[in-house]
Protein backbone atom coordinates (compact mmCIF):
# COMPACT_ATOMS: atom_id res chain seq x y z
CA UNK A 1 0.00 0.00 0.00
CA UNK A 2 1.30 3.62 -0.94
CA UNK A 3 1.19 6.26 1.37
CA UNK A 4 -0.48 9.61 0.84
CA UNK A 5 2.22 11.93 -0.85
CA UNK A 6 2.06 13.94 2.59
CA UNK A 7 3.26 10.82 4.58
CA UNK A 8 6.02 10.12 2.44
CA UNK A 9 9.48 10.69 3.24
CA UNK A 10 10.86 13.44 1.16
CA UNK A 11 13.74 12.85 -0.20
CA UNK A 12 16.72 14.94 1.05
CA UNK A 13 18.51 17.31 -1.77
CA UNK A 14 21.25 19.05 -0.82
CA UNK A 15 21.29 22.19 0.51
CA UNK A 16 23.82 24.67 -0.82
CA UNK A 17 24.91 27.95 0.50
CA UNK A 18 26.30 30.92 -1.28
CA UNK A 19 28.75 32.95 0.24
CA UNK A 20 33.00 34.61 0.17
CA UNK A 21 35.52 32.28 0.14
CA UNK A 22 37.28 32.17 3.71
CA UNK A 23 41.07 29.93 4.07
CA UNK A 24 39.84 26.85 4.92
CA UNK A 25 37.62 26.31 1.71
CA UNK A 26 40.88 26.64 -0.34
CA UNK A 27 41.88 22.83 -0.31
CA UNK A 28 38.21 22.32 -1.23
CA UNK A 29 38.73 24.62 -4.29
CA UNK A 30 41.70 22.73 -5.39
CA UNK A 31 39.77 19.41 -5.78
CA UNK A 32 36.67 21.52 -7.04
CA UNK A 33 39.19 22.53 -10.12
CA UNK A 34 41.17 19.41 -10.45
CA UNK A 35 37.63 17.22 -10.59
CA UNK A 36 36.14 19.79 -13.10
CA UNK A 37 38.56 19.86 -15.63
CA UNK A 38 39.85 16.04 -15.10
CA UNK A 39 35.70 14.68 -14.90
CA UNK A 40 33.81 17.33 -16.28
CA UNK A 41 35.58 18.65 -19.61
CA UNK A 42 36.34 15.25 -20.48
CA UNK A 43 33.59 15.43 -23.56
CA UNK A 44 35.63 18.13 -24.18
CA UNK A 45 38.57 18.17 -24.17
CA UNK A 46 41.11 15.41 -24.55
CA UNK A 47 42.82 13.51 -21.45
CA UNK A 48 46.22 15.14 -22.48
CA UNK A 49 44.56 18.46 -22.82
CA UNK A 50 43.04 18.16 -19.33
CA UNK A 51 46.11 17.22 -17.14
CA UNK A 52 47.87 19.82 -18.62
CA UNK A 53 45.06 21.88 -17.45
CA UNK A 54 45.15 20.85 -14.65
CA UNK A 55 48.29 20.70 -13.58
CA UNK A 56 48.61 24.81 -14.26
CA UNK A 57 47.51 24.80 -10.53
CA UNK A 58 48.57 22.67 -7.71
CA UNK A 59 46.29 20.76 -6.12
CA UNK A 60 47.60 22.21 -2.91
CA UNK A 61 45.60 24.95 -0.24
CA UNK A 62 48.00 27.04 -0.29
CA UNK A 63 47.79 27.91 -3.76
CA UNK A 64 43.76 28.32 -3.23
CA UNK A 65 44.62 30.83 -0.64
CA UNK A 66 46.80 32.80 -2.24
CA UNK A 67 44.74 33.38 -5.15
CA UNK A 68 41.58 34.11 -2.42
CA UNK A 69 44.14 36.66 -1.96
CA UNK A 70 44.55 37.70 -5.39
CA UNK A 71 40.80 37.74 -6.28
CA UNK A 72 37.12 38.23 -4.85
CA UNK A 73 36.25 33.96 -4.98
CA UNK A 74 32.37 33.20 -3.86
CA UNK A 75 31.78 29.75 -3.35
CA UNK A 76 28.90 27.21 -2.85
CA UNK A 77 28.92 25.24 0.12
CA UNK A 78 27.02 21.91 1.10
CA UNK A 79 27.36 20.64 3.86
CA UNK A 80 30.35 22.92 5.09
CA UNK A 81 32.08 21.97 2.18
CA UNK A 82 32.93 24.08 -0.89
CA UNK A 83 31.44 22.14 -3.98
CA UNK A 84 31.53 25.30 -6.67
CA UNK A 85 33.64 28.20 -7.13
CA UNK A 86 33.84 31.78 -8.77
CA UNK A 87 37.01 34.20 -9.11
CA UNK A 88 36.49 37.50 -9.68
CA UNK A 89 39.05 40.44 -10.84
CA UNK A 90 36.21 43.38 -9.89
CA UNK A 91 38.22 46.07 -11.01
CA UNK A 92 39.04 44.36 -14.23
CA UNK A 93 35.17 43.40 -14.60
CA UNK A 94 36.06 39.74 -15.09
CA UNK A 95 34.55 36.35 -14.26
CA UNK A 96 38.17 34.74 -13.92
CA UNK A 97 37.06 31.16 -13.06
CA UNK A 98 34.00 29.17 -12.59
CA UNK A 99 33.89 25.66 -11.39
CA UNK A 100 31.47 23.12 -9.90
CA UNK A 101 32.27 19.67 -8.89
CA UNK A 102 31.15 17.27 -11.99
CA UNK A 103 28.47 15.45 -9.94
CA UNK A 104 26.98 18.68 -9.41
CA UNK A 105 27.26 20.22 -12.50
CA UNK A 106 24.23 21.28 -14.12
CA UNK A 107 21.59 22.03 -11.20
CA UNK A 108 22.33 25.73 -11.62
CA UNK A 109 25.46 26.35 -9.06
CA UNK A 110 27.71 28.33 -11.53
CA UNK A 111 24.61 29.90 -12.73
CA UNK A 112 23.96 30.72 -8.82
CA UNK A 113 27.32 31.64 -8.44
CA UNK A 114 27.09 33.86 -11.59
CA UNK A 115 24.29 35.77 -10.45
CA UNK A 116 25.80 36.79 -7.21
CA UNK A 117 29.00 37.82 -8.92
CA UNK A 118 27.06 39.81 -11.32
CA UNK A 119 25.58 42.34 -8.20
CA UNK A 120 28.55 42.61 -6.85
CA UNK A 121 30.13 43.88 -10.41
CA UNK A 122 27.30 46.01 -10.17
CA UNK A 123 27.26 47.61 -6.71
CA UNK A 124 30.96 48.15 -7.80
CA UNK A 125 29.87 50.54 -10.41
CA UNK A 126 30.90 47.71 -13.72
CA UNK A 127 28.29 48.25 -16.51
CA UNK A 128 29.35 44.71 -18.36
CA UNK A 129 31.53 42.06 -17.41
CA UNK A 130 33.01 39.32 -19.45
CA UNK A 131 34.71 35.50 -19.17
CA UNK A 132 37.06 33.49 -20.94
CA UNK A 133 34.59 30.35 -20.91
CA UNK A 134 35.74 26.94 -21.77
CA UNK A 135 33.73 25.20 -24.40
CA UNK A 136 32.12 22.92 -21.80
CA UNK A 137 30.74 26.49 -20.47
CA UNK A 138 30.27 28.79 -23.32
CA UNK A 139 27.23 27.05 -25.04
CA UNK A 140 25.20 27.55 -21.49
CA UNK A 141 26.19 31.26 -20.72
CA UNK A 142 25.29 32.17 -24.55
CA UNK A 143 21.86 30.68 -23.93
CA UNK A 144 21.89 32.89 -20.89
CA UNK A 145 22.47 36.22 -22.59
CA UNK A 146 26.15 35.96 -22.49
CA UNK A 147 27.52 37.35 -26.17
CA UNK A 148 29.82 35.43 -28.13
CA UNK A 149 32.69 37.62 -28.87
CA UNK A 150 34.60 34.50 -30.75
CA UNK A 151 36.61 31.67 -29.77
CA UNK A 152 40.90 32.13 -29.68
CA UNK A 153 43.45 29.42 -28.02
CA UNK A 154 45.73 30.05 -25.20
CA UNK A 155 48.24 27.25 -23.92
CA UNK A 156 48.15 25.34 -20.38
CA UNK A 157 51.38 23.21 -19.74
CA UNK A 158 52.49 23.17 -23.22
CA UNK A 159 48.45 22.22 -24.71
CA UNK A 160 46.76 24.39 -26.94
CA UNK A 161 42.78 24.39 -25.50
CA UNK A 162 40.06 26.25 -26.80
CA UNK A 163 38.02 28.61 -25.65
CA UNK A 164 35.41 31.66 -26.15
CA UNK A 165 35.31 35.07 -25.13
CA UNK A 166 31.92 35.75 -23.81
CA UNK A 167 30.74 38.89 -22.32
CA UNK A 168 27.56 40.51 -20.64
CA UNK A 169 25.86 43.64 -19.92
CA UNK A 170 24.80 44.37 -16.72
CA UNK A 171 21.45 46.38 -15.65
CA UNK A 172 20.31 46.86 -11.86
CA UNK A 173 17.03 45.20 -11.61
CA UNK A 174 14.84 47.76 -9.40
CA UNK A 175 13.01 46.84 -6.82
Amino acid sequence: MTQPASHRPERATPRILYRLAKAKDAADQAEVFHHAVMQGAAAHYSVVQREAWAGVLPREASAWMARQALYTTLVATCDGRCVGFAELDIPAGRVVTLYVWPSLARRGIGTTLLVHAERLFLEQGACRVRIDASLMLADSLVRRGWEDLGEEWVERGGERLCRHRLEKSLTAVET
